[in-house]
């Protein structure tokens, strides 16, 4: 099937199921029903009676009867009164509030109505007239479609979950049910999903941050505030030196900025107008009001402004790990996949416009080695603007920078896709999506060009002739938000992270007391070991089990901890002067003068 086949499948099933329910509970409500990523949802409103997941077979069972009587989708439309007048004579009254919506539009699509959302037939920018209804069986829907022929040609499907969801996702309103299912063309297909949605339940980044214990969160302290433990910190901590040396080695100088600043600030880089919901602020006893940074360019282009820059200083470019604070809503929070406090290896570079090539280059070049060693694969995606009007600077400027994207994109020979509408608000990206072992596809590093913020702060430079011009402002994030990229990397790994960044790296696991003093032996081995790659830092972290527990216990406990390397030590290795090294490839017996090369070697 190819994607609108595809589409039109799923759609016909957020249809059958409505159906189902129906069938089940006549007295249900509906809203909406589209199609979503690999399948399709509806919400629906019981009143007291709530679908579980003990509810779905049945569900199911009315589906699969509904799809094999193989009744024909009829399309057919109604005026749109007499679309009103059957919302309300069918109990339906969010159908009735989305057609009364679509007719207060009247001649043109009032602004606050997104009628793509709607399922609903238009003209265009026209009065609405009439509106589309499909038809199978007894049961009817608004609905704009499109449909398969047959209900017997919609393929394998199953209902997955139920949540809760806020009419029109606005949470003044009813919240309802909103029931989710997956479909795919063939049963394999979906076979070999609900197989990668098992290995996702396995490598749940919440489940395995529990279990490893990397993170933490608290009610007291707040939603969308992780708190992260010890071992969680070493994990965070080794990941950002690495993504910060791919910029220091590149000249980028450290920078340090507060987490907050005047709301001023934020007007002037159109943050506020933009995004006022994702700002929190107070006022201090001078009147100034300030407001937690949700973003941390404004305050590098200070830094810039602080003293006269020449053609002869630039690129300047500053690299800072820091916080930023964005108020997301409370129902789109969930580990540390979406959070509030989010941190990111923030880089900032202003050139001159001959020098953009250059900095991408270097910018490209360290996202691909970077990754490679990370073991995920990218792939880069073009995030242009779309006609919308919640854009910073002019038309003709964008056009320019879009293009720069673009040639850079074909200069370096890259493939790429196009994602309109997927721009900051100040520029176009090169958005790196990173692939993870689950075939997920999520969007990590990001390379951002910038015309608009230079402007709006006056930032200048003084060129060789002595005038006056304004600097080009490139953003870049390597992990992008250190959380969500966690949230990515623990799933990607399952929790058995590579040596070098895993918080413990190794256990000592002794067979009885007679090897002690042997175990001192091997500690002055591992303390004296320097790892060189990819970063370089001076301790191994490693811990010693000298309980009185059996090695099958011990070795149980250190395999459930996902720590790298396990050193067995019984009174043949110390005889022997030797360690029996246990990693997820095996054991081997390793000599204790062989032993540091061992560890490099890793």
């Amino acid at each position: 099937m190819n994607d609108e086949q595809l589409h039109a499948m799923r759609h016909s099933l957020a249809h059958i199921t409505a159906a189902a329910v129906q069938r089940l509970w006549p007295e249900a409500k509906f809203g909406v029903g589209p199609v979503v990523d690999n399948g399709f949802y509806y919400d629906i409103d019981l009143g007291e009676i709530k679908i579980s997941e003990a509810n779905f077979g049945k569900i199911e069972k009315e589906m699969r009867g509904i799809i094999n009587y193989g009744d024909d989708f009829e399309r057919f439309e109604m005026p749109i009164d007499q679309a009103i007048d059957w919302a309300k004579q069918n109990n339906q009254p969010y159908k009735e509030e989305l057609l009364n919506d679509l007719k207060r539009a009247g001649t043109t699509v009032a602004k606050d109505l997104d009628v793509s959302e709607l399922g609903l037939a238009t003209d265009g920018e026209a009065a609405v007239e009439n509106v589309s209804f499909y038809k199978n069986g007894n049961f009817v829907d608004l609905c704009r479609g499109p449909h398969v022929h047959n209900t017997k040609d919609v393929g394998a499907f199953k209902l997955l979950r139920v949540a809760g969801a806020y009419w029109r996702g606005n949470e003044k309103n009813p919240q309802m049910q909103r029931l989710y299912g997956v479909a795919f063309a063939t049963q394999e297909e979906l076979d070999q999903y609900l197989e990668n949605l098992e290995l996702a339940k396995q490598r749940d980044h919440r489940r395995l941050g529990e279990e490893l214990d990397l993170f933490t969160g608290s009610q007291l302290i707040g939603a969308g505030l992780p708190l992260f433990t010890p071992r969680g910190t070493i994990l965070r901590d080794k990941l950002n030196e690495l993504a910060q040396s791919y910029r220091v080695n590149r000249g980028y100088q450290k920078v340090w900025i507060p987490h907050i600043a005047k709301l001023d600030t934020y007007k002037v880089s159109g943050h506020f107008e933009k995004f006022p919901e994702l700002l929190r602020f107070t006022s201090t006893e001078s009147g100034d009001e300030l407001a937690l940074k949700p973003v941390n360019c404004p305050h590098h282009t200070q830094l810039y402004a602080g003293r006269p820059r020449s053609y002869r200083d630039l690129p300047v470019k500053y690299v800072e790990t820091t916080t930023v604070y964005r108020d997301e809503k409370s129902g789109e929070l969930g580990g540390l996949t979406r959070v509030r406090a989010i941190t990111q290896d923030d880089s900032h570079v202003f050139a001159t416009e001959d020098q953009v090539e250059e900095v991408f280059s270097e910018l490209l070049d360290s996202a691909k080695h970077m990754y490679e060693l990370l073991g995920l694969k990218l792939s880069l995606r073009l995030s242009f603007r779309d006609d919308a009007n919640n854009y910073l600077g002019s038309r003709e400027t964008w056009d320019k920078a879009e293009g720069s994207i673009k040639s850079l994109a074909e200069k370096f020979e890259l493939e790429y896709e196009i994602g309109i509408g997927e721009a900051a608000i100040y520029g176009p990206k090169m958005d790196f999506m990173a692939t993870d072992a689950l075939g997920r596809k999520t969007q990590l590093p990001t390379v951002q060009l910038d015309y608009a913020q230079p402007e709006r702060f006056g930032l200048e430079y003084t060129a060789e002739d002595g005038s006056k011009k304004r600097p080009v402002m490139i953003h870049c994030a390597l992990l992008g938000s250190i959380e969500r990229f966690l949230s990515i990397y623990i799933e990607h790994t399952g929790g058995w992270f590579p040596f070098w960044v895993a918080p413990e790296q190794i256990r000592i696991l002794t067979i009885n007391d007679t090897v002690l003093d042997y175990v001192d032996e091997i500690k002055s081995v591992l303390d004296g070991v320097v790892l060189m790659q990819p970063i370089k830092y001076n301790e191994l972290r490693y811990t010693v089990d000298d309980r009185n527990e059996s090695l099958g216990k011990k070795i149980r406990e250190a395999t459930n901890w996902k720590i790298p390397v396990q050193l067995i030590v019984g009174q043949q290795d110390k005889d022997n002067r030797e360690v029996s090294v246990r990693t997820q490839s095996g054991e081997e017996k390793v000599s204790l003068e062989q032993l540091s090369d061992y560890l490099k070697g890793l």
